[in-house]
């Protein structure tokens, strides 16, 4: 509580990234990318046993434009990887990735010339969940982690990437 020109202790301050930031990582808009059985385990999160809306990511969007979370979920092919970087690149920033499951993280099982062995090599991971498939806590563990990611971002980062285009 800080002391107002009343010189009483009736308003609060703060600082800003601190507030942008509890309202970010308390409304995320994800977007799933679900490939294969990963996006079956995300589907048993929207749900009312593990509920994800209570940490604030229940508006699942389906559109790149209207959120700011991608969730990655199964194997990624070469001939998707594309779409799935024109994807992230029509979100509006901030914007974060969850790489959700073994086949996303590391390619899985799938040691192949056709499947990608690990998003990260083209897009930039914030959060890897392990599994195969992860188990509904893991993935509200890995969307805890985002949140204290997410806590200590700082405005000035994205000032700075405005100014630069």
């Amino acid at each position: 509580m800080g002391v107002g020109p009343t010189g009483k202790g009736d308003w609060l301050t703060t600082r800003v990234d601190q507030l942008v930031n509890w309202a970010r990582k308390n409304s995320l808009w994800p977007m799933p990318f679900g490939t294969a059985c990963c996006g079956i385990e995300l589907m048993s999160v929207l749900a009312s046993r593990h509920d994800i809306a209570r940490f604030g990511a229940e508006a699942i969007r389906f559109s790149p434009r209207q959120s700011d979370l991608l969730l990655v979920a199964g194997r990624i092919s070469i001939k998707m990887m594309p779409v799935l970087t024109r994807i992230y690149e029509q979100m509006p920033e901030p914007k974060w990735i969850i790489s959700m499951g073994a086949c996303a993280s590391s390619g899985g099982v799938f040691d192949t010339y056709s499947v990608i062995q690990g998003i990260d090599q083209f897009l930039p991971v914030d959060v890897y969940i392990p599994g195969c498939p992860p188990r509904p806590e893991a993935i509200l563990d890995g969307l805890i982690k985002l949140q204290k990611v997410i806590e200590r971002d700082s405005l000035r980062h994205y000032q700075s990437a405005e100014t630069a285009t």
